[in-house]
C-alpha cells in the first residue's frame, strides 16, 4: 500500500485565482478520513487547515496525517505526516514537509520553493542529498495541490471525458504532470446522508501497485466545499476505500439531500 495514503491524502483536487472568486475553504477545516483494504478498517487519514507565516507572508499551513490502526497494523505499519505551507491569494506552494514510515520503508523530505528565481530545492533528510529544480507555472506539491484545486474549477465548465492538468513536485522523481479526468454527477450514499458528488478518475501509474492507468476513482461534493466524500483504488493486490468520516471548520454548509 506504499504511496496509496499519499494519493488519498492528495485527493480532492487557470493558473491564478479568479478575482473576486470565493474560497472553498478557511483556516480551521479539519477533514477526516475512514480507510479500509477489504474487510480490515485499515487506517484513518485528516487534514488540518491553520494559519502561519513565511518569511512574514500569510499563509495556509495544512498538516495530513494517516496512520494504519487495529488488526491491519499488524500487518503493515504505516504512519505518515505531509506538511504544506501555501498562499493565501494565489494558493503557490512555499514549503512542503513529507515524512513517511510504509512498512519500513521510510522518507524525509522537505521542499523550498523560491517563486522569484523560479526555483526549488529538495532536502533529502534520510540520504542528506539536495536537488534542485527548475519550477514551472503553476508548480504544486502533494498537499497544496488539493486546496488550489479546489478554488480554480467550476462545476458548469467540466467536461465528461476531459482531464484537469497539473504540474506537480513532492519527491525527488522530479516534476510531473498530473491529470484528473471528470466523469460526471453521481448520488453517493454516506453515514450523513446522500450527498451528490462530482466523479473524477486521476490517471496514475500501472504496474507495482495499482492495476492500471485509471484504477483509482474519486467523488468530491458538488457544492461550495467541494471536499472529498468518497475515494477508491483496485491496486495489484485487493482493493482499497476511503469514505469521508469527520469534518469540523468546513466554510460553507455541507448538502445532503433530503429525501
Amino acid at each position: 500500500m506504499k504511496k496509496v495514503l499519499v494519493l488519498l491524502l492528495l485527493m480532492g483536487i487557470s493558473d491564478v485565482f479568479s478575482q473576486g472568486q470565493q474560497s472553498a475553504f478557511k483556516s480551521g477545516e479539519w477533514l477526516k478520513f475512514r480507510m479500509h483494504y477489504g474487510i480490515l478498517n485499515a487506517s484513518y487519514a485528516t487534514l488540518h487547515v491553520k494559519n502561519a507565516k513565511i518569511d512574514s507572508i500569510p499563509v495556509y499551513h495544512v498538516v495530513g496525517h494517516g496512520e494504519t490502526t487495529g488488526f491491519a497494523s499488524l500487518f503493515f505499519k504505516v504512519d505518515d505526516t505531509y506538511e504544506s505551507y501555501f498562499d493565501k491569494e494565489d494558493g503557490k506552494p512555499y514549503k512542503f514537509i513529507r515524512k513517511i514510515n510504509e512498512g519500513g520503508y521510510t522518507k524525509d523530505v522537505e521542499i523550498n520553493f523560491d517563486h522569484d528565481n523560479d526555483k526549488a530545492v529538495l532536502n533529502d533528510k534520510k540520504n542528506n542529498k539536495k536537488f534542485n529544480f527548475d519550477l514551472q507555472d503553476s508548480i504544486q506539491d502533494l498537499i497544496s495541490a488539493f486546496y488550489f484545486l479546489r478554488n480554480n474549477y467550476e462545476p458548469e465548465d467540466l467536461i465528461v471525458g476531459e482531464a484537469i492538468d497539473l504540474k506537480m513536485l513532492y519527491d525527488d522523481d522530479g516534476i510531473f504532470n498530473f491529470k484528473l479526468k471528470y466523469l460526471g454527477k453521481e448520488i453517493v450514499n454516506t453515514k450523513y446522508g446522500k450527498v451528490e458528488c462530482l466523479k473524477f478518475r486521476p490517471l496514475v501509474q500501472s504496474g507495482r501497485v495499482f492495476k492500471e492507468q485509471e484504477s483509482l476513482s474519486l467523488w468530491v461534493s458538488n457544492d461550495d466545499n467541494r471536499i472529498p466524500i468518497r475515494i477508491k483504488a483496485d491496486l495489484a493486490v485487493g482493493a482499497i476505500k476511503a469514505d469521508l468520516d469527520g469534518y469540523n471548520g468546513l466554510k460553507h454548509q455541507f448538502k445532503i439531500i433530503m429525501d
